[in-house]
């Protein structure tokens, strides 16, 4: 059988020592002094252990041993001491009147009989010959009783605790400190402390929060906590569609409804409404504007960008601008969802122009333009306001490889842009049809580029948002004052640069974020400036971070109190508000539909507010779910579970997780399938599926460690939980190969709190880990480290020694995550054992266990001293 690891299990029932046999099996030891009695379990004791007990002769006999005295000695009734023949004689004739003499007599020959050489004096422990006899002491720890020479164990528990924190256990000669669960044992022996279990790798996914003696794990919002410690991605639209009217699409975290073609999404992100060719009172948004102006024979263009656009830095040295509303959204066209439409019609296609520009010496940063340059002496425009509707800028002076004979010196960048230019109606008439107006149009769009371009290369082209004129590129020369630390939408904060966040614009003049406006917003981060609002009329909330936090109508406060209470809708979510039917529910505030109960069901009243408001045929009890078609309980399927009562879905368990079978009630029964462990060189661990909530039925799961050349396996098994109730269903086996007759290191299908460390017995080593469809359990997490095979000997004293095991503090060690990962630490790599100094392995390790281990090591290293 391979119960080869048997010693580690509280029941082998050794009195005093277990072995293992080289066969596998068990064999029990004794202590030296003692014998294997005849169940070859228990100790018995010999004369060799302190004369057994016997002041003066010991004989061992089958009955153990048999005590006897000198001559002219007889044995006292306890059966060990010897008194001298006449006091034998004076004891059973109670004590007759003895003359003076007598007793000087006995005296005398009492002194010369007894002395420590003769059988330690009758001594315990320690003699010691003195004027008036031997004198008998006892180590630290016994209490010399009565009688002078028998040494009693002081139970040191009874004072004080011992001075312990939690738990005192009473030993032979000592005692023993111990903590609750959730506590370590500091190196004083005496003191608990909480365990940070937040302070190790891996506790948590997501949040961790330490409690004395526990801890908790918390998840990021749109995840959920399974398997104690694990954070899984809740599937929103398993719960009732997401709410959404329509469609609904899970993603990480989240969740968004979506509309069929021709619909669109209402404010309350879930309804699909008809799209509105125009709203009436929708201002349209400001246009682009590009205008040139000359001033003393130098160009200089500016585009001025009032609304709908996005500044994308796409790395150090290059930058993305839109400025405007693009006619048709181009495939890769970074558009957040435009405001409402203009209620002007545009008349034809708009006219499109491209045009690339260089400039030398020049990075692309959008800069701050410095105040001293920014004169208006004399300008004159040269094009009249050109109605750019649209502009895309992208500029790059990122190095591209070339390999021509360029001076690394000369930096060009480039500039592309794309301008729309939009027709009007107004302007076509009698004497100028349509493509006259166009023509128009087109050489207008073409002067104002090649003006562009001269001003692009005299470094005199700017763009101006929310007031704040930039520059598009800049000589390196010109140093600006401090602000090179970040890119632009970004500010210093705490020595790191920050993104200024949605509902903030990035203000040049200021070089800070700045909350938008009342009656505007901003959805982006980074940005450079904030979006109007539709229905603009500068209400509204400051720091607007999206179109339904916008002002009028949408000021948040009369929004939330303007909603449609549950039970209730209309046409925009918005009162005045009509009553759900009968045979419909609705459980949210703000929504333009109510829910039909579905399969002819009625509800008990109008303006229900869920489901279970539906007079089902029946009621579904937790782990079911509602049919309306059938109008029967159907249980939930695998990976899918009801807390509730009467629901008509099933939410769909977390991540990437599942269930053993159908019909669960709680989230606790979703559980990873993913066998886990990470496998290194030197240490690494494996670890039961979902560990450490139970691991799931019916898995399989196979690690192989090869550890490098001239290096063996050292295992610690910490704690293992596997069921008992089922005969060996749940299997952990170590073996050298798949082989089933090959090699095996250890074999378990039980439930063992007691640490066990070994090392394997092949060089390689094969895991198996099986469940079967029955009960589940915790698992384990099973480190391991691997050594340089010179050191096979040491490491198997160490690991082989029951002293190992045999205290709780010691059994603690081998469960103490970071005292495993030092001692591993030192294992793997032995010369980092000069890395702790003796001060920091006293705070680490209890004294027993270094004491223990030191001799261990010195006799190996050292073994002729």
């Amino acid at each position: 059988s391979t119960e080869g690891m048997n010693c580690m299990n509280k029941d082998h029932g050794c009195a005093h020592i277990c072995r293992e046999t080289p066969k596998g099996g068990v064999a029990c030891e004794c202590r030296p002094g003692f014998e294997l009695a005849k169940n070859q379990k228990d100790c018995k004791l010999t004369c060799n252990y302190g004369n057994g007990g016997c002041q003066h002769t010991c004989d061992d006999t089958d009955t153990g041993p048999v005590c006897g005295c000198h001559q002219k000695y007889a044995l006292h009734s306890d059966g060990r001491t010897c008194i001298e023949k006449d006091e034998a004689a004076i004891e059973s004739s109670e004590y007759n009147a003895t003359s003076v003499a007598d007793v000087d007599k006995r005296v005398k020959r009492r002194l010369l009989m007894e002395t420590c050489a003769v059988n330690n004096g009758g001594c315990d422990r320690t003699c010691k010959d003195t004027a008036t006899g031997v004198r008998c002491s006892c180590p630290v720890g016994f209490t010399l009783q009565p009688d002078g020479k028998t040494c009693k164990d002081i139970d040191e528990c009874l004072v004080n605790n011992g001075g312990c924190d939690h738990f005192c256990r009473n030993t032979v000669g000592s005692f023993e400190c111990s903590c609750q669960k959730g506590y370590k044992l500091l190196t004083d022996e005496r003191t608990c402390q909480d365990i940070d279990e937040c302070s190790f790798e891996r506790t948590c996914d997501h949040t961790c929060i330490n409690y004395p003696g526990s801890f908790e794990c918390l998840c990021h919002k749109g995840y959920t906590l399974y398997g104690l410690t694990h954070c899984g991605d809740i599937d929103e639209c398993s719960i009732r569609n997401g709410s959404c009217d329509y469609g609904c699409l899970n993603t990480m975290g989240s969740y968004e409804c979506v509309c069929p073609p021709g619909k669109k999404l209402h404010w309350n992100k879930k309804d699909c409404v008809e799209m509105v060719k125009c709203l009436p009172n929708a201002k349209s948004a400001p246009k682009a504007q590009l205008v040139c102006s000359k001033t003393g024979g130098i160009e200089s263009c500016f585009l001025s960008c009032p609304s709908n656009t996005l500044f994308v830095p796409d790395s150090e040295n290059s930058y993305t601008l839109s400025c405007g509303v693009p006619v048709q959204h181009g495939k890769a066209q970074l558009r957040r969802n435009t405001t409402l439409p203009s209620c002007t019609d545009s008349l034809a296609p708009p006219i499109k122009q491209k045009a690339r520009f260089k400039i030398k010496d020049a990075k692309c940063h959008l800069r701050p333009r410095s105040k001293e340059k920014t004169k208006d002496s004399g300008k004159q425009a040269v094009s009249d306001n050109c109605q750019v509707t649209f502009v895309n800028l992208k500029c790059d002076s990122s190095k591209k490889k070339r390999r021509g004979r360029k001076s690394p010196s000369k930096e060009v960048s480039h500039i592309t842009a794309e301008f729309e230019v939009e027709m009007k109606s107004e302007e076509v008439s009698d004497t100028c049809n349509i493509d006259c107006v166009r023509k128009r149009m087109e050489q207008k769009l073409q002067t104002a580029i090649k003006t562009l371009r001269k001003s692009i290369n005299k470094q005199q082209f700017y763009i101006q948002f929310s007031g704040t004129e930039y520059e598009v590129a800049q000589k390196p020369a010109k140093a600006t004052e401090g602000h090179e630390a970040c890119s632009t939408g970004q500010v210093l904060q705490d020595g790191k640069c920050v993104t200024c966040s949605t509902g903030t614009f990035y203000s040049g003049e200021q070089n800070q974020c700045v909350p938008c406006s009342p009656g505007t917003y901003q959805d982006t981060e980074g940005q450079l400036t904030c979006e109007p609002c539709p229905s603009n009329d500068g209400q509204g909330v400051v720091g607007a971070r999206n179109v339904s936090e916008c002002g009028g109508k949408f000021n948040l406060i009369i929004k939330e109190l303007g909603q449609c209470s549950p039970g209730h809708y209309s046409s925009d979510g918005f009162k005045p508000c009509t009553v759900c039917p009968l045979g419909t529910y609705q459980p949210e505030p703000g929504r333009t539909l109510c829910f039909p109960c579905g399969g002819g069901l009625v509800t008990k009243y109008e303006g229900a507010v869920s489901f279970q408001d539906c007079e089902t045929k029946v009621h579904c009890s937790p782990g079911h779910y509602y049919n309306s078609t059938t109008h029967r309980c159907i249980r939930c399927p695998v990976g899918t579970y009801q807390p509730e009562f009467g629901q008509n879905y099933c939410i769909t368990c977390p991540g990437n997780t599942s269930t053993d079978f159908d019909g669960s009630t709680n989230v606790t029964h979703c559980k990873n399938q993913h066998c886990g462990g990470e496998l290194g060189d030197y240490t690494g661990y494996i670890e039961s599926p979902n560990y450490p909530g139970d691991y799931p039925a019916n898995v399989e799961c196979i690690w192989n460690i090869n550890p490098p050349p001239k290096r063996r396996i050292l295992i610690v098994v910490p704690e293992i939980f596997l069921p008992i109730e089922d005969e060996c269903g749940d299997v952990l086996v170590m073996r050298k190969s798949a082989s089933p007759t090959s090699i095996t290191t250890y074999e378990t299908c039980q439930t063992y709190e007691r640490p066990i460390a070994f090392t394997s017995r092949s060089r390689k080593l094969w895991i198996q880990f099986k469940s079967n469809e029955g009960n589940s359990g915790k698992g384990f997490q099973v480190p391991y480290v691997t050594y340089d095979e010179d050191y096979q000997q040491l490491i198997e004293d160490i690991v082989r020694d029951g002293r190992l095991y045999a205290s709780e503090n010691h059994q603690e060690i081998l469960k103490d995550k970071k005292l495993i990962k030092a001692l591993f630490d030192v294992l793997a790599h032995p010369q980092n054992y000069f890395k702790y100094t003796a001060q920091e392995s006293k705070e680490m390790f209890p004294r027993s266990f270094i004491k223990l281990l030191r001799s261990k090591v010195s006799r190996f290293l050292r073994p002729y001293k």
